[in-house]
């Protein structure tokens, strides 16, 4: 692998097969979940019980507001909607009820997020436990009737699953998994996930992908990532015929992106040409590309992203150009002088992490798609992506628009994606839809 230093150019040998990753989730999911946190942060942990019976559970009150949003098909209370909590244990089952006591269902509770109360069910939950089974379970036939053309996939995906606070991702015969509210950290219930995970689809190994700041903020107590099950910690893995490294303790989140498989294989129905993969990370897009177009260079700050990229383009015999370089210095410089391609891809991180910086996103976005579209010729294809949540879909095709009047380009929509199937969107629960992915042609 040759030595990175500054913007440099490097070319995967075909012949070489030597060589020597974790929310919404994508990022926007855990993004949205890290940013809604208030308050002092406090250390400790209270390990759940076993289930009681249902009188026996804690009970919380709250306000109409609260009860509205709950009626209206959502999952969360926000703190400021919850009446009286005082003296509710971290990360307990709760009753809760509106300001009559009437009964609205069972929840989690958490003492830190600003997020209080995830709902689980509109009924009674005499056995957690079997509960949790169950809808493991279910979130494994759910996948097993949408995904195909792939041993790579989420197959639980928090709240849109019912099971909110757990990312699991599966990886060939390693499971990746993220653990991100106290209810779900308790040891009763970690042993419990584990347990059925590995009882239902016998995987070499199960990895916890900690993010530190999120244990933090829901004040759990310190825990390095690492084997949970077995003591297998790299593997091999397919999308759409491409194959792909995986080293469980390294990359993003739980590894890969992998709510872009599908659009990773869209876009490659419409490249064509010279393309450029901006963003490219461990080269998804690009690879894809790589097997119709006659050239693609993908682009990426990270030095780790693109020796794994070089790793992946060798594994599938490509020849791919990669270049370490600030994206948007790079297409700033491309745009001055002329460079030209038929194919553009941008799938840049998380601009918006919060409401406050949806402007500022907005920004940065169409500057980004303002330079690709004058970099494209006639017949060009653009692949403009976000995972941000707080950019909703509207507010990105205006911005899109806008980029292409500024541009003097008409662009024509092929397809308006959004992540794959194997990361469901539930209708009353927005927060759970939020990679956009807009296939256009430019003229």
């Amino acid at each position: 692998m040759p030595h990175y230093d500054g913007k440099v150019r490097l070319r995967a040998s075909g012949d070489d097969q030597n060589w020597s990753l974790s929310l919404l989730e994508d990022t926007s999911a855990a993004d949205l979940r890290t940013s809604a946190y208030l308050g002092s942060v406090r250390r400790y942990h209270v390990p759940m019980p076993p289930s009681p019976a249902r009188s026996d559970f804690p009970k919380v009150k709250v306000s109409p507001r609260g009860v509205s949003r709950l009626k209206s098909g959502h999952v969360w209370v926000y703190r400021s909607d919850v009446l009286d909590a005082d003296g509710i244990p971290p990360g307990s089952l709760i009753a809760v009820t509106d300001q009559r006591g009437k009964p609205l269902g069972t929840a989690l509770y958490s003492s830190s997020s600003q997020i209080a109360i995830r709902m689980i069910s509109h009924e009674p939950v005499p056995d957690f436990p079997a509960l949790l089974r169950r809808r493991i379970a279910d979130a494994i036939a759910y996948r097993e009737k949408l995904v195909r053309d792939t041993d790579a996939y989420r197959l639980i995906f928090s709240e849109a699953d019912f099971l909110p606070g757990l990312i699991v991702d599966r990886y060939n015969d390693i499971l990746s998994l993220q653990i991100l509210t106290q209810a779900i950290d308790a040891n009763p219930v970690r042993e419990t996930v584990i347990s059925e995970l590995v009882n239902q689809l016998s995987p070499a190994s199960v990895i916890e992908r900690v993010d530190p700041r999120v244990r933090e903020l829901e004040t759990l107590p310190p825990r390095a990532s690492g084997l949970v099950h077995g003591d297998k910690t790299a593997t091999t893995f397919t999308m759409n015929g491409v194959q792909f490294h995986f080293d469980a303790l390294e990359g993003q989140k739980t590894g890969a992106f992998l709510d872009q498989r599908e659009n990773y294989a869209a876009a490659a129905e419409y490249a064509h040409g010279k393309a450029l993969d901006v963003f490219c990370y461990q080269g998804g897009f690009a690879l894809h590309l790589a097997r119709v177009c006659d050239q693609v260079t993908g682009v990426d700050s990270s030095r780790p992203a693109l020796e794994v990229a070089d790793q992946n383009a060798a594994l599938n015999r490509r020849e791919i150009e990669w270049i370490e370089a600030n994206a948007f210095d790079l297409l700033k410089d491309y745009a001055a002088s002329s460079q030209q391609y038929d194919t553009v891809v941008l799938d840049p991180p998380a601009f918006a992490k919060t409401k406050r910086d949806l402007d500022s996103a907005l920004r940065g976005y169409k500057e980004l798609n303002l330079r690709a579209l004058k970099m494209l010729r006639p017949g060009g294809v653009l692949v403009t992506c976000s995972c941000s949540y707080h950019v909703n879909e509207s507010s990105f095709l205006e911005m899109l628009g806008s980029a292409a009047l500024d541009a003097h380009r008409t662009l024509r929509l092929l397809e308006v994606r959004g992540q794959g199937k194997d990361h469901p969107v539930l209708l009353n629960v927005p927060e759970t839809a939020y990679l956009k992915c807009v296939i256009g042609h430019v003229t």
